[in-house]
């Protein structure tokens, strides 16, 4: 049985935005304006702190679905292993450690963050813009897990891999495509 007992047995989060679409347009336009709109984070970089903060809170449908993102946009899955693993000797370029540190702590330890790890975010060439997009990312992050665990979606992306055409797909889908796809977006 589900959490909700409208929902499917195994319900996807599509499930959940199509039986509760009142608020899905601004939140599928705030993860397009985060993760797709120009910034100082690449694409590729922004769905990495989106995978990531969902390993971290071990929320398999969103771990699933940005790996897929992270690695259509050029991150390899070593490189996601490995910070599952071990941010500090994960084979990550050494210019995102600090800020995937900091988001790290966000998301774990959020009242000890100190000046120290900003300014390590800093001195590693990272601007203040790109430090705030990184916090609203991981925020958006450790919301949607918590909508995800709080809703019982239990969709795994591992057992459920995408097609080849729906990987070149992701390349260009936006956010507020999906809800279009389901019915409930203009």
């Amino acid at each position: 049985m589900s959490f909700f007992p409208t929902l499917p047995d195994q319900p996807h989060l599509g499930d959940v935005f199509r039986a509760f679409p009142e608020h899905v347009r601004p939140l599928l336009e705030y993860h397009d304006l985060l993760l797709r709109a120009d910034g100082p984070l690449s694409v590729a970089q922004r769905e990495l702190i989106a995978t990531y903060v969902s390993g971290i809170n071990a929320c398999t449908f969103c771990f699933g679905a940005h790996k897929i993102y992270a690695e259509v946009f050029g991150i390899d899955e070593e490189v996601i292993d490995g910070l599952m693993k071990d941010l500090e000797t994960a084979p990550v370029e050494e210019k995102m450690k600090p800020i995937l540190s900091y988001v790290q702590k966000l998301t774990r330890l959020p009242a000890q963050l100190t000046e120290a790890d900003a300014k390590s975010v800093y001195d590693a060439g990272w601007t203040e813009r790109a430090l705030y997009d990184a916090i609203q990312i991981c925020a958006l992050f450790n919301f949607m897990n918590r909508i995800i665990e709080g809703t019982g979606v239990t969709f795994d992306y591992a057992a459920s891999p995408p097609t080849e055409a729906e990987l070149e797909d992701r390349k260009t889908r936006s956010y507020s495509d999906f809800g279009r796809q389901l019915g409930i977006l203009d």
